[in-house]
């Protein structure tokens, strides 16, 4: 398979990809942080090296890097560089996109009252547009190949409201919204959508925080869930994954 990843030089998007890669699937990675991206690729690259892996900086809170991004995967996918069959043998590129994970967001606290202008723009452009804008963009191929997988990484503040989470969780159940009507108009073209639903996973964004880390998940653990939904059959969709601590949200 050949599997797209937003955000995917850290935490939950990095987690993702190397399960996808243990399992011999190749990768097109995007992050905003070239440095981190280029080292997650080399990681990954070095680890797997049986697979294909590419990867391009882009800032899709930016339509524009959206759609720069996109045309890149369009390009890759349709170029030299992949095979034109339809054929699944571990490393051989194929002309097709298998699964797409909208991963890439923000997160950035603030109450409706009270946060500075302009947060709920910028929460809305990273979070929902630009998942919106790249799905937008490599449908025609999932549609025209009548298969593929679209997971979207929402979170438990797209349906539950809490303190200090305003605007990004506004952004969060947008999203979810989104998730959901796309699911309905992608039934009839055989390609699933799956809304991920994610508590606390301990990742960077945690570590400065002094919470024991035992009272998270585990990135990989919302790694594992995707990767098991992408596998069944194409009679069966996980339209929702919600993964929280054992003990509740934090």
């Amino acid at each position: 398979m050949n599997v797209v990843i937003t955000g995917a030089s850290r935490g939950l998007g990095f987690a993702m990809a190397e399960k996808f890669a243990a399992h011999g699937h190749n990768l097109l990675l995007c992050s905003q942080n070239e440095i981190l991206l280029y080292k997650a690729m080399e990681s990954l690259t070095t680890k797997y090296p049986n697979i294909t892996i590419k990867a391009k900086a882009f800032d899709l809170s930016d339509k524009k890097r959206v759609t720069e991004f996109g045309k890149w995967i369009l390009s890759e996918v349709e170029g030299s560089g992949f095979t034109k069959t339809p054929g699944r043998s571990r490393g051989a590129m194929h002309n097709s996109i298998d699964v797409l994970i909208n991963n890439a967001g923000q997160f950035l606290p603030g109450s409706v009252h009270n946060e500075a202008e302009g947060i709920l723009e910028k929460m809305i452009e990273v979070n929902l547009y630009s998942a919106y804008h790249l799905t937008r963009l490599l449908l025609p191929v999932m549609m025209a190949q009548k298969s593929g997988h679209i997971f979207n990484i929402c979170s438990i503040a797209s349906f539950q409201a809490y303190p200090n989470g305003g605007s990004y969780s506004i952004s969060k159940f947008a999203l979810a919204g989104f998730s959901k009507n796309l699911r309905e108009e992608m039934k009839p073209h055989g390609i699933k959508v799956t809304a991920v639903y994610p508590g606390a996973a301990y990742t960077d964004s945690w570590a400065s925080s002094g919470i024991d880390k035992n009272r998270f998940m585990e990135a990989n653990d919302i790694a594992e869930m995707i990767f098991a939904a992408s596998q069944l059959s194409a009679s069966a969709c996980v339209e929702d994954i919600i993964l929280r601590p054992q003990l509740g949200d934090i």
